[in-house]
């Protein structure tokens, strides 16, 4: 079977990697004729024209940054990080077969029985390898007496979500109605937009995650785009805190008892998928190859590359007008 790792060590560009790597499932799955493999051919093939065609994300950055300008003269007393990515290869490699691993595990538990080919094909539609992320904060300064910090920026969390679906639009966006059915929405979010939005921050996942989330198409561009909107406290808990570490693990720990009740050879996708899944998180990155990366452990890494970190597009950093008086 082939996986990803097999082309981590040989020193090659994460562009070299993505076309041998692409083109190799493609060839295999002609002889095999596995559709999903020739499904993640082309997943990866997505991939290639973000990093190889990307002048659309000049014209795309530029239109997004309009709404941090906006921020800037609507909440000068915010301060606020405004950050684009182009996800990881490992990342969505890892999202990928995870994909496949649930929808087969999900529907087996429901049916009975094994999905075909073309209904796990359809769950295999990805809106997120460009996503924009806003952290907002407000500074203690700004906080009058008796209040409490965390609503306060919820609330202003809520505001801006408000107003993000119809700026967009103006600028040649669309936002997509959200796929995500599971949880509620909480008040402050408009009705009119509450069906564009996830709301992880009404209805927090089981690890604690809480975020705002919206897909937007992008007209000019003809891509999909996804804007996270979260405060300091929600940014910190993902990227380093709970969700992150024990959220990995408890991850590790359910998908392994899947496996177990959907034993070896009963599924060969689920296999496959289960079986790429593991190698990828199992790796010792300080032991990867690859141009331009480099790592000392799975912690201290340097990644010029956009291989196990998402390669940024738009950082911008505003800070609250009672610190800076400078707005552009």
């Amino acid at each position: 079977m082939i996986c990803l790792n097999d082309y981590l060590f040989s020193g090659n560009t994460v562009l070299k990697i993505l076309h041998q790597y692409s083109n190799d499932l493609r060839n295999s799955a002609k002889g095999t004729r596995n559709s999903i493999d020739l499904a993640h051919s082309n997943f990866l093939i997505q991939i290639i024209e973000l990093l190889e065609h990307n002048d659309f994300l000049t014209s795309q950055s530029q239109r997004i940054k309009e709404f941090y300008k906006f921020m800037t003269r609507e909440y000068p007393f915010l301060a606020f990080t405004f950050k684009g990515r182009i996800k990881s290869l490992i990342r969505a490699e890892e999202k990928f077969n995870g994909y496949i691993l649930e929808f087969i595990y999900n529907y087996f538990k429901q049916n009975g029985a094994f999905p075909s080919e073309a209904e796990i094909k359809s769950k295999l539609n990805f809106r997120d390898l460009i996503a924009y992320r806003i952290v907002i904060s407000m500074p203690v300064c700004h906080i009058k007496k008796g209040d409490d910090r965390s609503e306060v920026e919820r609330k202003y969390l809520y505001e801006i979500a408000n107003a993000l679906p119809e700026f967009l639009e103006e600028r040649g966006f669309t936002p997509e109605i959200s796929r995500h059915k599971d949880g509620g929405h909480c008040d402050l979010l408009k009705d009119e937009v509450q069906p564009y939005y996830h709301d992880s921050v009404a209805t927090p996942r089981t690890s604690g995650y809480q975020s705002l989330h919206i897909t937007m198409y992008d007209n000019l561009a003809r891509c999909y785009t996804e804007v996270q909107l979260r405060t300091k406290d929600m940014d910190d808990f993902a990227e380093i805190g709970e969700a992150n570490h024990f959220g990995y693990e408890k991850t590790q720990e359910t998908r392994r008892s899947k496996h177990d009740q959907i034993p070896s050879g009963e599924c060969v996708y689920f296999d496959e998928a289960y079986e790429r899944l593991v190698k990828l998180q199992g790796i010792d990155l300080s032991k990867i190859d690859v141009n331009m990366f480099k790592a000392i452990n799975n912690q201290l890494i340097n990644d010029g590359c956009g291989l196990f970190r998402g390669r940024q597009i738009l950082p911008f950093e505003h800070l609250s007008r009672f610190q800076n008086d400078l707005i552009d």
